[in-house]
């Protein structure tokens, strides 16, 4: 078999499984371990999918810059931000993370609501400036364009100087063995600070992010309070990401 006919059959069964296995493609294939391997290498460097131990999982279409993420699951992300919105109460102070999630859940939030969000990212902040009586803290530090959030030892100092109610999370990868991930070793050091400063920590994933990995991980998925989902998600993908003390709530249009 020619090298990119295994890397269609390779990409075949990704699609069709959503994880492949060094050992069982090589059997498949009748081709060696480390064939494969080569195989799998090249392939992570066209960015079509990410090497995990052993194997390989579907690469994130949330890596993407921010406009082009702003056009992913437009109505499953309204929806998630929608009922985000609605467990933020009066008095508390959270961190909500950068994103497009996030940006829909902000957009949602109740005008009578008094409460302080703290965030990186200057399009949060932006999107709160007309809301009369939610107080903002901006977390400074190096501006990591390609998320539109602050990133660096500012940005980090500014989140160990707080202890919030809870933080309001954005990732690019949700994966059950290796857990929460995005695209960038600084933001997910970051992402990492904001849930230990944090009572809790929410996740809203789109059904785009479940069952996929991104390079850098952020914490195990036993690090989450809550799991927001839409019914989009795909049973199996969301049943093993349920977990002892994760609470994952199905989230409906409306």
């Amino acid at each position: 078999m020619l090298t990119e006919q295994r890397h269609l059959a390779i990409l075949d069964d990704l699609q069709r499984h959503g994880r492949v296995l060094a050992r069982e493609l090589a059997e498949r294939l009748a081709v060696s371990e480390d064939t494969i391997r080569r195989d799998l290498r090249e392939l992570a460097l066209r960015g079509a999918l990410q090497r995990v131990h052993g194997g390989a999982l579907p690469v994130s279409p949330a890596l993407a810059n921010l406009a082009r993420r702003s056009t992913i699951a437009v109505d499953e992300k309204q929806a998630l931000g929608r009922h985000a919105a609605s467990l933020v109460a009066d008095g508390q102070l959270v961190f909500v993370d950068g994103g497009t999630s996030t940006l829909a859940m902000v957009q949602q939030l109740p005008p009578t609501l008094r409460a302080t969000i703290a965030t990186h990212s200057p399009v949060i902040a932006a999107a709160l400036i007309e809301h009369p009586t939610v107080e903002v803290l901006m977390l400074g530090g190096r501006l990591f364009k390609h998320s539109g959030v602050a990133v660096g030892a500012g940005v980090a100092q500014a989140i160990q100087a707080l202890r919030a109610d809870g933080y309001f999370l954005g990732v690019t990868g949700v994966d059950a063995e290796f857990g929460l991930s995005t695209g960038d070793a600084e933001e997910a050091q970051v992402k990492a600070l904001l849930m230990a400063s944090s009572a809790e920590t929410v996740l809203m994933a789109s059904s785009d992010k479940l069952g996929k990995v991104s390079p850098y991980r952020v914490a195990p998925l036993s690090a989450l309070s809550t799991l927001l989902v839409t019914p989009q998600a795909d049973t199996a993908r969301l049943d093993a990401l349920r977990v002892p003390g994760l609470e994952v709530v199905t989230v409906r249009g409306g």
